[in-house]
């Protein structure tokens, strides 16, 4: 059983476990609909900041995990959008970082989990998610296209995770409006960052793209810029910084 398959089978046990307990509901007031994409289409790269503690690839990323202060760390630098792990078996996330980051930021909030049943849609905007990440190598083109049009009522934008060609297909076919091409391969976990300059003329300019995964450099950044890619979503490059500002104005530097 690959990694993958693993983490979806952790899923479904989870998703189980969670539906019994029940949602528990977002507190503050409802906040309007499709912010993080609104956040995406502004001129200029824009920087999806990850609060991550671990990677089935790299193991402890951050040992010392002050989760709220590090979002707002990333608000303060500027970033467009804060991306949560609440994945707990493989990536050592919680669904209450979520809750608690947006308690203390107001810049849009992806919930980056493994979805696999609408009710993790709803269970996402109970916590105060203003997008969802939905990995294509995990769902069939029907159930892209109908969490789609579920995250689409509650005023969600959804991040449709493609690998290939074949994926970001499906993606497009599915109605998604914000592609990530994840530069990480699941076969052998090595990154390439062309992986999304060869993709990104495959997705017309209207559907907002982002490069995911290997994103190291201000140079790095640059080149995606040149080569059209709106957003990039960078994980560990500011997780391992201890001054998470400097390190994203370093990024920055190359998409001025």
């Amino acid at each position: 059983m690959s990694i993958l398959d693993r983490i979806v089978a952790a899923a479904r046990e989870r998703v189980e476990r969670d539906k019994k307990a029940g949602l528990r509901a977002r507190s503050g007031q409802p906040r309007e609909p499709f912010l993080f994409e609104q956040a995406l289409r502004r001129p200029g790269m824009s920087f999806i900041c990850e609060v991550k503690k671990a990677s089935p690839s790299r193991g402890v990323i951050a040992e010392d995990f002050p989760y709220p202060d590090i979002a707002r760390e990333y608000e303060e630098a500027g970033a467009a959008a804060v991306s949560v792990l609440t994945e707990p078996d493989y990536f050592m996330g919680h669904d209450r970082y979520l809750a608690e980051i947006r308690a203390v930021v107001n810049i849009p909030l992806l919930r980056k989990d493994f979805i696999i049943d609408r009710f993790q849609i709803e269970q996402s905007s109970a916590l105060g998610a203003d997008a969802i990440l939905l990995v294509c190598a995990i769902l069939t083109p029907g159930q892209l296209a109908e969490y789609i049009e579920a995250a689409d009522d509650l005023g969600l934008s959804c991040l449709a995770e493609a690998h290939d060609e074949e994926e970001l297909k499906t993606a497009l076919n599915a109605g998604a409006r914000i592609i990530g091409v994840n530069n990480r391969s699941l076969k052998t976990f090595e990154v390439d960052t062309a992986n999304s300059i060869r993709l990104r003329r495959h997705v017309a300019d209207n559907v907002i793209f982002v490069s995911e995964s290997g994103i190291r450099t201000a140079e790095d950044v640059e080149l995606l810029r040149q080569n059209g890619v709106d957003a990039v979503l960078v994980g560990e490059t500011l997780m391992r910084a201890h001054d998470k500002k400097a390190a994203l104005d370093m990024l920055r530097g190359g998409a001025a």
